[in-house]
């Protein structure tokens, strides 16, 4: 009798692996379907607040198409009510394109590998898409944010919530699927479907990371150390931990001092563009992708983030007492960092 022989399955290639994993610009086409998802949501939820309460539906979307237009020096045509149709009219296409927008931005981020769970995810997503809606209707003297009441506030921002939750929702659900767990072949040998880490995730986070470190000079070494786990790469532990936990908070504290320099001064711009090539560079080492491109993202993520925080404190400075604008900042920039490092982290 003839004895069977077998051959122990072949390790998936690369390539296989590639084609479970969303790349970014197949993330965004998804995300482009998830906003499209949240914003017959988020319009769901306006509407009905509307039915519900008897009150008049906003105008802020025409408003701001017909300050827009004025700006541009492009008068909407027609009549008076024929304008005022074309502006309502124009102000819904313009929200159905940033919630798909968003959703894109999102869904980009997403297929470079900046994942998070999904309320924080749903929440993020809607404060984002929030805050693009708003700030513009502010800085066009649309509306005054400063003005508004609680009421205001919920009101606008649970209609985003909904959009944000049900973005992301549909987001994870169009994500390919998990690949399979370990099987055995024939004669014992172990078979792991694992795809490969993406050299284009950790240079796109490392860049976010050197975007946080232009805001907080400090994140761009203490966030790998205070959210990785224990690697040769990142010597995290109790002392790293408390190091760089005392490093940020004396940081978010000395920033709203009126003493503190400019940062784009020869004595602040440096140190945040080398903390952010360093932790660029450690999150490359960490996820076996190199340190060179990581580096090279975090350094010219640093000079994108010192300018651009910079920029916002100036422009919001006269609108908004410093330390308000300085808080926001703070938010922006915690949340970048733990978008950047936590995905990644061994567990």
């Amino acid at each position: 009798m003839t004895r069977a022989t077998s051959t122990p399955a072949a390790r998936p290639t690369a390539r296989t692996a590639a084609h479970r994993r969303r790349g970014p610009l197949s993330g965004a086409l998804a995300g482009a379907v998830a906003g499209a998802a949240g914003t017959t949501v988020l319009n769901a939820v306006t509407y009905g607040d509307t039915a519900w309460r008897g009150r008049a539906p906003s105008s802020v979307p025409a408003d701001v198409v017909a300050a827009v237009a004025e700006r541009w020096g492009t008068p909407v045509p027609g009549s008076r009510a024929e304008r005022q149709h074309r502006t309502e009219a124009y102000g819904a296409l313009g929200g159905i394109v940033a919630g798909v927008g968003a959703g894109k931005v999102v869904g980009f981020l997403r297929g470079c590998g900046l994942r998070m769970p999904p309320v924080l995810g749903g929440v993020v997503t809607g404060a984002v898409a929030m805050a693009a809606t708003d700030w513009p209707a502010h800085a066009l003297g649309v509306t005054d944010v400063r003005t508004w009441t609680r009421e205001d506030w919920v009101a606008d921002a649970v209609p985003h919530l909904a959009f944000g939750l049900a973005t992301h929702a549909t987001l994870r659900a169009l994500d390919p699927p998990a690949p399979r767990p370990a099987r055995r072949a024939e004669g014992g040998t172990a078979v792991v479907d694992r795809p490969e880490p993406s050299g284009a995730s950790v240079v796109a986070r490392s860049a976010l990371l050197g975007v946080a470190a232009g805001a907080r000079s400090s994140l761009g070494v203490a966030g790998p150390a205070v959210l990785s786990a224990a690697t040769a790469a990142v010597p995290s532990g109790g002392v790293a931990t408390a190091l760089g936990t005392l490093a940020v908070g004396g940081e978010l504290v000395a920033d709203k001092l009126p003493s503190t320099p400019s940062r784009l001064s020869a004595s602040g711009l440096p140190v945040r563009l080398v903390t952010g090539a360093l932790g660029g560079g450690v999150l490359g080492r960490r996820e076996g992708a190199g340190v060179v491109a990581p580096a090279l993202a975090g350094l010219l993520g640093a000079v994108v983030g010192s300018n651009v925080g910079a920029a916002w404190r100036a422009w919001a400075g006269q609108r908004v007492p410093d330390w308000q604008a300085a808080l926001v900042e703070d938010a922006v920039a915690l949340g970048l960092t733990v978008a950047a490092v936590v995905p990644g982290r061994r567990r």
